[in-house]
């Protein structure tokens, strides 16, 4: 009856008096903004800033300084013993991600020093580890290169490509590198240019095992793009086109560069003494994986594991499974900051909009409001849910006002005059401007994948039984969590696909070059079992599938299948000199064996540098691949000899 009264929240004649602090209270619960602005528990109050996109000179903003600014002159100047500062949102977790993506340059530095050391150890040969080295970085910069004039970049996603690059050049270099040994020694003593004849010899021998494996990882990669995810399609670009790169450096480079320089003699006499070793015990050892009676015990090993590892990864998730910035660590600064927000605050920062969609000038028609109204309390009573706000939030919250306060009010009214009147100031953001689009803001306690299916699921119910395209019609979504969701149905609908597509490139390749369905199998096989038991490892670490994780799979198998393929090439080469399987693959082991392991530890000590980074997914990754790159190598020097007694044993008389 006294008609509206309003003021400042915070009047100007506050003094900090108890009687000032008790109208403070008063004006805040009154104002709608506890749990909004103001914590559940008054405990804290949030301050509230839009950013620009530009800087006063007009250049972009520059999230990395912006961040530190904050730290510098927010929390550090204002945190005390009895104030504590929380800062959240997308400019400053983009900061954070900046900072944490510097480091990737030592782990770069890093992965190269280690690699240069290995292959000195394993050499002894100062020259041959420069030459791999210098030809494999050179790749790395030409990837760099191109990509910059293609107007493409590195993103925290794909900046860890360039450390794969490095990695396989290195690996087909190892192998270059012992062949082109192996022939200096054997024409050392019979021609005066024995370096030019022993690199065209390498080039001879490895040109097409090399230019197959270096395709399929391309190839492999490519199949990414299939994926209907632009940063995923960017990743599967730049790998792709730093693998192309690897022909010209590593497959050209490294044996021209060997015919002028060659390698020392240390590493000729070290061939020398290995061929004179018939009973090498290792490769003795290992070549007994293709006897009968081993045989049978690998395969039937083999199909143990793979059982296992398909009943294990059947719980393996979509999205992620952690709350917070699913790309930092759950201890981080950030995330410790944005678990701070949700536990005190009834909005989050992970929010799922809904779109109502009306007839023009209807969505504040007393029925579309009626069934927006149904969808709120539909919405707010799933588990996973904070709060959820629309124009119909608005209007409750105005008709309440327009009758002295009194709660009994807050309710929609069945006259259109009445809610015509209510929603007059109606924010921006709760409607478009002809009337037709009304945003449903749901505010959700975190982006799990459980969540976000529970939510999902929730709505589509609803629509399904209330979608009427004469009054309003509920669609699928907007906001962080909303866009999250749908990429976590891309990615569920995608991942099969992209399986098939890897395996399919990478069989087709195997079987145009072999000429063999046996050969696909012997080489296939432990890449899939490898599949199965890294989704099987995600689901026991954690590990969600998701934007960062869904390459992994076809990084793997791309390079995995390298060592398949230069096994299997030098295998077939002695069974057709008519030696028996066991023999024949001793003396592929004696050839090759030694750069097939040594490429299966730098490629995992490559990517394993990547465990400790700042950065969660970059961490995740690196568990995973050095994972795969490992079990590849196992599989192709273990299950792949015996596969061959049951599938190629017989095909080549002796």
């Amino acid at each position: 009856e006294e008609g509206f009264i309003g003021g400042e929240i915070i009047p100007p004649n506050f003094d900090g008096s108890p009687e000032s602090l008790a109208q403070l209270q008063a004006n805040v619960l009154r104002s709608g903004q506890v749990g909004r602005l103001v914590a559940d528990d008054f405990t804290s109050a949030i301050v509230y800033a839009p950013l620009l996109e530009t800087d006063a000179e007009g250049n972009p903003l520059d999230y990395s300084a912006l961040s530190e600014k904050l730290e510098q002159k927010i929390r550090q100047r204002f945190q005390s013993e009895d104030i504590s500062v929380h800062i959240v949102g997308f400019a400053k977790k983009m900061g954070d991600l900046i900072a944490g993506a510097k480091e990737v340059s030592t782990f770069f530095v890093i992965a190269v020093v280690i690699t240069f050391l290995l292959l000195l150890i394993d050499s002894r040969c100062l020259r041959s580890s420069l030459v791999v080295i210098l030809c494999s970085a050179i790749a790395v910069v030409w990837q760099v290169g191109l990509l910059t004039l293609m107007g493409k970049g590195i993103d925290p996603y794909s900046m860890l490509i360039p450390f794969l690059i490095f990695a396989i050049g290195v690996s087909h270099g190892v192998q270059l590198i012992n062949e082109f040994a192996n022939n200096s020694h054997n024409n050392s003593g019979l021609l005066s240019n024995y370096r030019v004849s022993a690199a065209q010899l390498t080039l001879k021998a490895l040109w097409i095992p090399a230019l197959l494996a270096l395709v399929s990882d391309a190839l492999g990669f490519m199949t990414l793009y299939a994926i209907d995810i632009e940063v995923i399609q960017d990743l599967a670009m730049t790998a792709a086109l730093g693998v192309f790169t690897l022909i010209f450096t590593n497959l050209l480079m490294i044996p021209l560069f060997l015919s002028y320089f060659g390698v020392n003699q240390k590493i000729r006499e070290r061939k020398l003494e290995e061929s004179g070793s018939n009973q090498h015990w290792l490769w003795r050892g290992l070549s007994s994986c293709a006897a009968p009676k081993f045989a049978r015990y690998l395969v039937l090993g083999a199909v143990v594991f793979a059982l296992v590892g398909l009943y294990v990864g059947k719980d393996l998730k979509i999205g992620d499974l952690d709350p917070g910035a699913p790309e930092l660590w759950p201890d981080s600064r950030y995330n410790l900051d944005d678990k701070f927000i949700n536990e005190h605050y009834s909005v989050s920062a992970d929010v799922f909009v809904v779109m109502v969609k009306t007839p023009q000038l209807s969505c504040t028609k007393v029925a579309a409001l009626e069934v927006m109204d149904r969808f709120m309390w539909h919405m707010d009573h799933v588990p996973g849910v904070q709060s959820v706000i629309s124009v119909v939030t608005v209007s409750k919250r105005v008709i309440t006002g327009f009758n002295e306060g009194n709660w009994k009010w807050a309710t929609l009214s069945p006259e259109q005059n009445i809610i015509n009147n209510s929603v007059q100031n109606v924010p921006d953001g709760l409607m478009n401007v002809d009337c037709s689009l009304a945003p449903v803001i749901v505010f959700l306690d975190d982006h799990k994948a459980a969540t976000l299916e529970r939510v999902v699921a929730a709505v589509q119910e609803f629509a399904a039984q209330e979608n009427d395209p004469a009054v309003a019609e509920f669609l699928l979504a907007s906001g962080n969590s909303g866009i999250e969701a749908a990429t976590n149905e891309t990615i569920k609908s995608a991942q099969t696909e992209m399986k098939i597509f890897v395996y399919g490139v990478v069989s087709l390749l195997c079987l145009v070059t072999f000429a063999s369905i046996r050969a696909v199998l012997c080489i296939i096989i432990p890449l899939a079992l490898t599949s199965i038991l890294c989704q099987a490892l995600m689901a026991m670490l954690g590990i969600g599938v998701k934007v960062a994780t869904l390459p992994v799979i076809a990084l793997g198998v791309g390079v995995g299948v390298d060592y398949g393929i230069y096994i299997y090439s030098r295998l077939i080469g002695f069974l057709k000199q008519g030696l028996a399987l066991e023999e024949a693959y001793f003396q592929t082991l004696k050839v090759t064996g030694k750069a097939v392991c040594f490429t299966g530890l730098t490629l995992a000590i490559g990517v394993g540098t990547w465990i400790f980074s700042d950065i969660k997914f970059q961490a995740n990754m690196g568990v995973l691949l050095t994972f795969m790159f490992l079990w590849n190598m196992v599989g192709a020097v273990l299950l792949l000899p015996a596969l061959a007694h049951f599938l190629v044993r017989n095909k080549y008389p002796k």
